[in-house]
C-alpha cells in the first residue's frame, strides 16, 4: 500500500541551513507525476525547481511564498491517488 510522501525544504548546498520558498508550480489537490517540477526555492546563489519524488495527489503545507524556512521543514506532501 502506498504511503504519504513528505515534502521537506531541500538542502541545496553543503553550507545551506535554510532556503526561500518561492512558489508552488502545481495547484493543491492536483495529481502529479514523479519527476514533475512542483515548487521553486531559492538560496542566495541559485533558484531551483524541485521535482515530485513520487506520483500522487499534491497537498500544499502551511508555507508562505517568499519566506525563508530551515532545511528539513515540511512544506507539503504527496498522498497516494486512488
Amino acid at each position: 500500500m502506498a504511503e504519504i510522501v513528505p515534502l521537506n525544504m531541500p538542502k541545496l548546498s553543503m553550507a545551506a541551513t535554510e532556503a526561500t520558498f518561492l512558489e508552488w508550480l502545481v495547484e493543491d489537490g492536483a495529481v502529479v507525476t514523479e519527476g514533475e517540477p512542483i515548487y521553486t526555492v531559492a538560496t542566495d546563489k541559485v533558484d531551483s525547481e524541485v521535482e515530485a519524488p513520487a506520483s500522487g495527489i499534491l497537498r500544499h503545507g502551511d508555507v508562505k511564498e517568499e519566506t525563508d524556512y530551515p532545511v528539513g521543514t515540511r512544506i507539503g506532501s504527496i498522498e497516494p491517488s486512488a
